[in-house]
């Protein structure tokens, strides 16, 4: 009853995106050496979360029912405005750092609204734990 709530679905989805994104980061810097390696990185959550849910789009009807949509976020080549290595290679371990203290803060987010939401529907509830 209380997963269709949609601010415990926001949060899911932006802690599920910054898994993500923190995945792709982590590639990226682990092929910060390789040769004609292009820097990837994932959409906003913002753009996703919208595009995903315009009302438009089928909804599940039970678990498991259209699981293709649980990866809806997509690694994509970046063009960064930072000139490549004479290697090829396009990433740049300052910028991936960066994203990366990004990302931990929206997974931060993520995990403090779900528990806010939580206590709130808690003390909803009469209980206060």
């Amino acid at each position: 009853m209380f997963e269709k709530l949609e601010i415990f679905r926001m949060a899911s989805g932006l802690a599920k995106h910054a898994g993500t994104r923190q995945t792709v980061i982590a590639r990226n810097i682990a092929n910060s050496d390789t040769p004609g390696y292009r820097a990837e990185d994932v959409a906003d959550f913002a753009k996703t979360y919208r595009r995903s849910d315009t009302g438009t789009q089928m909804r599940a009807t039970r678990p498991g029912h259209m699981a293709w949509r649980e990866t809806a976020y997509v690694a994509r080549n970046t063009d960064s405005a930072d000139p490549e290595e004479p290697n090829g290679n396009t990433v740049s371990v300052e910028d991936q750092m960066v994203k990366a203290v990004e990302t931990k803060r929206q997974h931060d987010l993520a995990l403090a609204v779900y528990r806010s939401s939580l206590g709130i529907l808690r003390t909803s509830l009469g209980r206060q734990r």
